[in-house]
């Protein structure tokens, strides 16, 4: 069965693709495999809404992912459009609603263009195909004599064009080609991919303030509501006193939450709600009550004790997630053995606008509208704490002013539908910077252990690497203990060339929400494993660029025993070492490595690191002045994300991930005494001002015929062991711990 089909004249289109006359859909969730012959042409065709064709020309396409500043509420339309050869003027985007018919939703894990790239372009050029079809037959002239120029079908023969809208009704009338008919542009000819020229379709409205973000979102009627939550996972109210509350102007009344149970999910964690007219008057209302707590399993969580925990599991055995070689028998051996810890701590997600949504419930079914990154979660959520079907909720997206991973779990949206069900009218959650830095969905914490011992040449014979930290797991099922789905994020997939290696994972339990963070569990692994690279070439008394591509050995297709969705990705993407090799040259090349004499006080150091598909080697400059303040001059970093949709995207992706980096590695730490979280604001959990981020990023795109890959996070895993590496060589003094900003390095 055809995945596109021909639309134009279904009844339920109308409004749903607003002045459509010609609309092409694409069956994004494909038939089961295990249908029975004739199963699947009976079912009903259940469409995602991908394109349609006015009369006028104008062209829609509906973006089914979330805009957070990654691109792919452009990308993906950007790949229709040039398949298509539309005019991009022309188009228009609309947002989808969360819907199972389109598949995955969930802007997460850098996979948006990868996972949609061939699907964008399959549906565009069958629309090509068709607007000639059709214009061909007007004239009289084969289709094959036929092409397309920006927005025009041309038969060059005769010298007649004509638009696309124009011809639109005529190519709503015919049957949908086969994929095989259909022919995708050779790259040659390719007018947006890859092109610099793209810039985000949003961005006219975003710097003239007319774009609609999370915060911006009403509904006639509505209430605004502050949620006074728990300190401590799992506390539940004791008892509380609102007369003062309920003196605040504005103020109307106040309701309670039931505390959540695990598994947490992404339900709201329950509290005391203040109702109000306005935030002002809920945040004002709420700093008046008077809540007392019961005790949680989680209220003698302290962080300092907790790493002593973790360190002291990462020293012990654990889990084998990958053994190659004999490690133990090489270590028996003797000769030259080199260890080290590493430690990080829980990170906050800390977007710029913090966790937001509206939501009405009437008559069994909710309106919401969320800055979220996945809708169909808004869907599920809601579904599952009102007691009602998922299809009775419609989740509309809003730009988000930030995301991070924080934004796909839409606690914050199931607590505005569950009071606006009690209220009986609309409901605005808002939640404050000290909301959302208390009540984060938190990047675990983690400690490693690494192992080495070294040969004559100073190249590990045996490597020996161990993980511990709270899984992501948790919050979906409290006895998670190891982090079996997260050890493909840079832990299990080293590309050295060691003959005898073994990666392990330790046990921890949790105690606070735990959730992805760009770049997941790839932060903590790329900070221990090319931070202890850079350890063994100084060991080895080798530059560290020279020692990196010894590690990484010559060009080859390293074999992993992969499972499940790493596994196919493998089919794909084969983890290719030529392709790493090639951005540690260029990253050393372009920032002048080696060949630039370096003051007291100023160092370089590198780090290269494969995530979500795409190889990065990025170099960092530091500056540490006579007080042991870190200045960053430069970095430069190199990318292979194989085949581009907007290199300037691209840019922009890895200039904010140095920023990105810059904050996590300088300032960032969420601690916990008792159970409740230490740091509230800005003045506490820092990111990186101005005069403290990098002055210049160059980053290096590398042209590549290869599918795509990610792109939104694979900048973060490689600059903070790159900024620690130039730490040492500036200063002589190995940090093993982030955040820089609690050594004192003068």
């Amino acid at each position: 069965m055809n995945i596109i089909e021909n639309v134009s004249r279904r009844g339920f289109l109308q409004g749903v693709v607003a002045g459509g006359v010609f609309v092409l859909s694409a069956r994004f969730v494909p038939e089961p495999l295990w249908a029975a012959e004739g199963e699947a042409a009976a079912a009903p065709f259940e469409p995602s809404l991908w394109m349609s064709i006015a009369s006028d020309g104008s062209v829609t396409i509906v973006a089914h992912r979330s805009e957070m500043g990654c691109g792919s509420r452009t990308a993906l339309p950007l790949v229709v459009a040039d398949e298509l050869d539309a005019d991009w003027s022309k188009v228009k985007i609309d947002q989808a609603i969360g819907d199972p018919k389109y598949g995955d939703q969930d802007t997460d894990g850098s996979h948006s263009v990868r996972s949609n790239f061939d699907l964008m372009r399959q549906v565009g050029a069958t629309g090509r195909v068709m607007l000639i079809s059709a214009a061909a037959t007007q004239w009289g002239v084969s289709p094959k004599d036929c092409t397309t120029e920006a927005h025009f079908v041309v038969h060059h023969a005769s010298g007649r064009k004509v638009g696309y809208g124009e011809v639109a009704a005529a190519a709503a009338k015919l049957p949908v080609p086969k994929k095989e008919e259909v022919p995708l542009k050779p790259r040659s000819q390719w007018r947006y991919i890859g092109k610099e020229s793209n810039s985000l379709f949003d961005l006219p409205e975003m710097v003239t303030g007319k774009a609609v973000f999370g915060m911006d979102a009403t509904m006639p009627g509505m209430v605004y509501a502050s949620v006074e939550h728990p300190p401590v996972l799992g506390q539940k109210i004791k008892s509380y006193d609102d007369k003062a509350a309920l003196k605040v102007p504005g103020v109307q009344k106040t309701l309670t939450l039931e505390t959540v149970t695990p598994p947490h999910l992404f339900k709201p964690l329950g509290g005391v709600a203040v109702i109000g007219d306005n935030t002002w008057a809920t945040f004002k209302g709420r700093k008046a009550l008077k809540v007392e707590w019961d005790r949680s399993p989680h209220s003698s969580y302290n962080s300092d004790s907790f790493r002593k925990t973790l360190e002291a599991t990462s020293r012990q055995p654990g889990k084998v997630v990958r053994n190659v070689g004999d490690v133990d028998a090489t270590f028996a051996k003797g000769g030259k053995i080199i260890e080290a810890e590493y430690y990080t701590p829980h990170l906050a997600h800390v977007s710029m606008e913090p966790p937001v949504a509206v939501a009405e419930y009437r008559d069994g079914k909710v309106q919401a509208w969320a800055p979220t990154q996945n809708p169909q979660a808004v869907q599920e959520t809601i579904a599952g704490v009102l007691g009602i079907k998922k299809e009775d909720v419609t989740c509309h997206v809003t730009l988000l002013g930030g995301g991070f991973g924080r934004k796909s779990k839409p606690d914050q949206v199931a607590e505005a539908a569950v009071l606006s069900k009690l209220l009986g009218k609309p409901v605005k959650v808002v939640w404050t910077r000290e909301d959302d830095i208390h009540f984060d969905y938190f990047h675990s914490v983690a400690a490693m252990y690494m192992k080495a011992a070294i040969g004559a040449d100073g190249k590990p014979t045996a490597w020996l690497q161990r993980t511990a930290y709270p899984p992501i797991g948790s919050t979906f099922n409290p006895d998670a203990k190891y982090a079996d789905d997260e050890m493909g994020l840079g832990w299990n997939n080293l590309p050295f060339d060691i003959p005898n290696h073994r990666a392990e994972n330790g046990p921890a339990d949790y105690h606070v929400r735990i959730g992805w963070l760009r770049s997941v569990a790839n932060v903590y692994h790329a900070f221990a494993i090319h931070s202890f690279a850079d350890e063994l070439a100084k060991a080895a008394n080798k530059d560290s660029v020279q020692y990196l591509l010894e590690l990484i050995g010559s060009p080859r297709i390293v074999n992993l025993d992969l499972k499940g969705d790493e596994a196919e990705d493998a089919k794909s993407y084969p983890l290719d070492t030529a392709r790493l090799r090639r951005v540690v040259e260029i990253a050393a090349e372009k920032s002048g490595w080696g060949k630039r004499p370096m003051s007291k006080g100023r160092g370089m150091g590198i780090a290269a690191h494969r995530s979500f598909l795409t190889y990065v080697a990025t170099v960092v400059e530091v500056e540490v002045d006579s007080r042991g303040q870190v200045h960053i001059p430069g970095v430069w970093t190199a990318v292979d994300a194989g085949t581009v949709v907007s290199p300037d995207n691209i840019r922009n992706q890895f200039e904010g991930a140095a920023v990105f980096g810059t904050s996590l590695a300088l300032f960032g730490e969420i601690t916990a005494t008792n159970g409740a979280i230490n740091q509230s604001n800005f003045n506490n959990y820092q990111i990186a001002r101005m005069n403290r981020a990098p002055r210049k990023v160059d980053v290096h795109i590398v042209e590549s015929d290869a599918p795509p890959a990610g792109v939104g996070e694979p900048g973060v895993p490689p600059f903070a062991p790159a900024l620690y590496n130039a730490v040492f060589a500036a200063t002589g003094k190995r940090v093993r711990e982030l955040p820089l900003s609690k050594t004192k390095l003068a």
